[in-house]
């Protein structure tokens, strides 16, 4: 009996070890440091969103992650990458190009152009409207309705 029960709490733990691994490679996928010396791996990829703080522990560093997480497949269907710094004593390459004082958002775009700055936190809707109206992502909206409208044929 002490046998089966082993088994069965076993099974247990790692049918949730399992449950719980894709989320967390998804938010490894989407969530990184901004320790990179420049975007160019990024280039023509990803969207990627630097995310600047003077801490970890800044109010709207912790405000603006929440909204982050709280809608990652939003995200990952536009191709973002979100990237942190809350150490500016570091002075990483990123954090010397785009200046940041305090907290700040900088939407970068696949062509590795800077396209929104806000010093202050924004929501996921806000952020993916913006990604919306860019040229490169109203292309890729239309292949995929030309790709999708091929299928159902």
């Amino acid at each position: 009996m002490k046998r089966l029960l082993t088994l069965v709490f076993a099974g247990i733990f790692a049918t949730s070890a399992i449950a719980q691994s894709p989320a967390a490679d998804e938010d490894s996928l989407l969530f990184a440091p901004a320790d990179m010396a420049d975007l160019s791996e990024f280039r023509w990829k990803k969207r990627p969103v630097v995310v600047f703080a003077d801490s970890a522990d800044d109010p709207a560093f912790i405000e603006q992650m929440e909204l982050l997480r709280a809608q990652p497949e939003e995200l990952a269907v536009r191709d973002v990458m979100v990237l942190t710094d809350t150490d500016p004593e570091a002075r990483a390459p990123l954090r010397l190009k785009m200046r940041p004082r305090g907290f700040m958002l900088v939407l970068v775009g696949k062509d590795g152009g800077i396209k929104l700055r806000k010093p202050f936190p924004w929501d996921v809707r806000e952020i993916t409207r913006s990604i919306d109206k860019m040229p490169m992502r109203q292309r890729e909206i239309r292949e995929h309705k030309e790709s999708e409208g091929l299928i159902l044929r």
